[in-house]
């Protein structure tokens, strides 16, 4: 496997990003402390989750230190500041004036959702809610876990809410590339959870999602979709990570094999599992770290259709960098219909040794902007027509 990633460097004073023909962007808010996920209050205020991963802890192999020193170079790990902070455009400048804690206290924050009078986060061990009153800049309160998940590996948690608002949607990774130390270790993870808010029960929706991350509904079917980190170490392209549509009791194949039915000879087999495995809807490209996830009507930039927003983290591990963009993928008829397209770029140096970010959570603006989240350059870019 090879270990390629640009070292962190951020963004000078007046560097932005590139923009598509069409549009433009701003800083809505910088200075945060490695942003990850997005989420809007119907007030229009702005939820930004900062966290990160962990160092790894055990070093087994020459590989592994490697990939510590590698990841820290690129900011990609180190100590999370594990709290929610507010962003609020009081005057409509399309600028934050406001920023300050919302919630802190938390354990490497991700997803959030709320429902009436719920406020619901993904931490790294489960979902905690805390009660929320509209206009409300700071819980103080402690929350009540309803659901534990297993931290490590892969740590972030993301929800997304069902549209009648009764059901909760938890994306939860593996613990390690291909079940490494086995399937006991990985019981309960590669899957995208459902939660009963009524009765507080949950279940597995669908497995066999090596990393499921972000999550968004398709609103003309109402199905849902994941963006999904494959598999490492069997090259530059394979396998692609991908957009799908989420079956309810779907298998998706890790770690037996990928991309529907193509068996991953490292992993010891299970045929049943194969032969029942679901080909994913849409190939990103191999490696592109797809993280964010953002349903995008028609309108909401000028010239793009109804589609998915996807921020793309960016690779690590092949010859030639991937990702490390803002792209779009145009729908028709509850489906992609066609190649997907830059909303930003120029998050890299021409010659790939430095990033100034990477793009990761998505969400629309209060006045139908496009938010991305970017952990790097510790800025939430703002993206609209030019």
């Amino acid at each position: 496997m090879t270990l390629k990633m640009p070292s962190a460097r951020g963004w000078s004073p007046g560097q932005l990003p590139v923009a598509a023909p069409g549009l433009k962007v701003n800083a809505f808010a910088t200075g945060l402390d490695h942003p990850r996920w997005l989420h809007v209050l119907p007030n229009g205020d702005v939820l930004v989750a900062e966290s990160s991963g962990e160092p790894r802890k055990v070093m087994r192999h020459l590989f592994d230190h490697a990939m510590t020193a590698t990841m820290k170079r690129a900011r990609a790990a180190g100590v999370s500041a594990n709290r929610i902070t507010l962003l609020r455009d009081t005057d409509g400048d399309g600028v934050a004036e406001t920023c300050e804690p919302f919630l802190a206290g938390l354990s490497q924050p991700f997803g959030m959702a709320l429902v009436e009078d719920k406020f619901y986060v993904g931490n790294t061990d489960g979902i905690v809610v805390f009660p929320y009153a509209e206009g409300t800049t700071r819980i103080a309160g402690p929350g009540r876990k309803l659901v534990d998940f297993k931290p490590g590996g892969h740590w972030t948690r993301s929800l997304l809410a069902s549209a009648d608002r009764t059901k909760l949607y938890a994306g939860v990774g593996s613990l390690s590339n291909i079940a490494d130390d086995g399937m006991a270790v990985e019981e309960g993870r590669a899957a995208v959870y459902e939660l009963d808010l009524a009765s507080g029960t949950s279940r597995i929706f669908a497995s066999g999602l090596r990393n499921p991350v972000g999550l968004a509904w398709e609103p003309s079917t109402n199905v849902l979709w994941t963006v999904v980190n494959e598999r490492d170490g069997l090259g530059d392209e394979t396998p692609p990570d991908y957009l799908t549509s989420v079956q309810d009791g779907g298998f998706y194949g890790w770690p037996y094999s990928y991309w529907g039915q193509t068996v991953d000879d490292r992993v010891p087999q299970d045929a049943a599992a194969v032969a029942r495995a679901i080909t994913p809807d849409y190939a990103l490209g191999g490696h592109t770290a797809s993280l964010g996830l953002c349903w995008v009507p028609a309108g909401t930039l000028p010239g793009f259709p109804d589609g998915m927003a996807i921020g793309q983290h960016g690779s690590w591990n092949r010859s030639t960098l991937s990702g490390y963009k803002l792209v779009f993928v145009p729908f028709e008829k509850g489906r992609p219909s066609g190649p997907a397209r830059d909303i930003l770029s120029g998050f890299l140096a021409p010659d790939e040794s430095v990033s100034y970010g990477r793009p990761v959570g998505v969400a629309l603006g209060p006045d139908r902007s496009l938010l991305m989240a970017d952990d790097v350059g510790n800025v939430v870019w703002r993206v609209t027509g030019a």
